[in-house]
């Protein structure tokens, strides 16, 4: 109903004016995004990958999710209508589209189907390109010519990759003087909190390789999994993905620069399953090449790490020549997920899929098919992801290998989302 007012001395009706919005403040906007994920969180397992925040917004009670939809969309509300400065619009489009992502998510978990790319696209703010099978086979014959033997390819694969296997005896020693080389050149550009550390444990029966557990005050418990013979290159891949420069120290900088220097309690919880996890799982990848550029990476290996593993290094020119060209089939894994979850292929074509373009057996393509079941679009967050982060940081600092790190190390500690990334 509407009420009308009459002026004094005209008779003139008026519609009062609405009062003006309550100004709601960033810290604001903050708490009630972290209430609202870690709410979120009481319905998904491996949603709240990390939260070190005050305890007592733990929630006590599990509120429905039709609760929770009406809480994250009226904050996205809220948030397009708030008043930001200038000063504080990087925090602003980073939380906005944050907590995007978490109304989109409790959709899902209300079982509201979306497409592949529906859902990278509002969780992780990016989309993965399409890639033809005319491109992977490309790669295969480049593949073909350089492998020794003669019989399918994927058992070829096999073959060469097996003399490059850490002993199980030697895994700990050689993770453990990858993660040292890895912090030593990391802490050259990046000042790292004085008390950051980590725990290393190996672990079995799982659907990843390795797995960062960020537990606040710069301590994390990293894990890596044994289930299936681990290859001298993934030392490096996984203390550099999983430590320096990678989860660790993504972690440790964020809770150092914006949570304790800057009271962004909003970087204080990690949903899993957002476009934080793009531009973690991106930078924890291209990281690895920051690290340790190419040469200096090969001269490690042969003189450092191959020595500890007890392996012959005198194949290594071709074992890294075969790496490249695999490389290539990296985007494989985001095609596989589409067409499986989009009902465009069945489990069985899906695994034959990875088996001839990722070269893996047929164990670990139905563990790849177990982690995509699992976490579904997350996969394109380390190819994509790492494209991304690539492209951004190469562009601003123009090939000078001071800035790169100097890039890197201020998108680690000031994240962007994908959209944020872009030209």
């Amino acid at each position: 109903m509407s009420i009308t007012m009459l002026t004094a001395g005209c008779g003139k009706e008026v519609t009062p004016e609405k009062p003006a919005p309550q100004e709601i403040s960033m810290n604001q906007l903050a708490e009630r995004y972290v209430k609202l994920t870690l709410a979120v969180g009481q319905h998904h397992d491996y949603y709240i990958d990390a939260y070190y925040g005050p305890k007592e917004w733990q929630p006590t009670d599990k509120l429905e999710l039709d609760i929770l939809l009406e809480q994250g969309q009226t904050l996205v509300e809220d948030m397009n209508q708030a008043k930001i400065s200038n000063s504080e619009k990087a925090r602003y489009d980073f939380l906005l589209v944050q907590a995007q992502s978490v109304v989109f998510f409790i959709q899902q978990l209300q079982g509201i189907q979306f497409s592949f790319d529906e859902e990278s696209q509002a969780l992780y703010d990016a989309t993965s390109p399409d890639i033809s099978e005319a491109e992977f086979d490309q790669a295969l014959l480049e593949l073909n010519g350089l492998l020794p033997g003669e019989g399918p390819l994927n058992d070829r694969m096999a073959m060469f990759t097996k003399q490059f296997e850490i002993p199980k005896d030697k895994l700990d020693a050689v993770f453990r003087a990858a993660i040292k080389e890895s912090r030593e050149r990391t802490k050259q550009y990046i000042e790292l909190p004085e008390q950051e550390s980590f725990t290393l444990e190996y672990v079995t029966d799982k659907v990843w390789s390795g797995y960062n557990w960020y537990k606040g005050n710069s301590f994390s418990l990293i894990q890596m999994n044994t289930d299936f013979p681990i290859t001298i290159d993934r030392a490096i891949d996984l203390a550099s993905h999983e430590g320096y420069p990678g989860h660790h120290v993504f972690n440790s900088l964020m809770e150092k620069h914006l949570v304790n220097g800057n009271g962004w309690i909003e970087y204080s919880v990690y949903p899993l399953f957002s476009p934080m996890s793009l531009l973690a799982e991106g930078s924890a990848n291209f990281g690895i090449d920051v690290a340790f550029p190419e040469k200096e990476r090969m001269a490690f290996e042969k003189d450092v790490l191959f020595p500890l593993a007890g392996l012959d290094s005198s194949k290594v020119d071709l074992y890294y020549s075969v790496q490249a060209v695999r490389k290539k089939l990296s985007y494989i894994d985001n095609v596989v997920a589409k067409r499986y979850l989009d009902g465009q292929i069945d489990k069985k074509t899906a695994q034959q899929m990875l088996m001839k373009y990722a070269l893996s057996s047929e164990k670990k393509s139905l563990q790849r098919i177990g982690f995509i079941e699992q976490n579904r679009a997350y996969v394109i967050n380390y190819n994509l992801g790492q494209d991304i982060v690539r492209d951004y940081v190469e562009r601003l600092s123009n090939g000078d290998e001071q800035k790169r790190w100097q890039v890197f190390s201020e998108l680690l500690a000031y994240p962007k989302t994908a959209s944020m990334m872009k030209p």
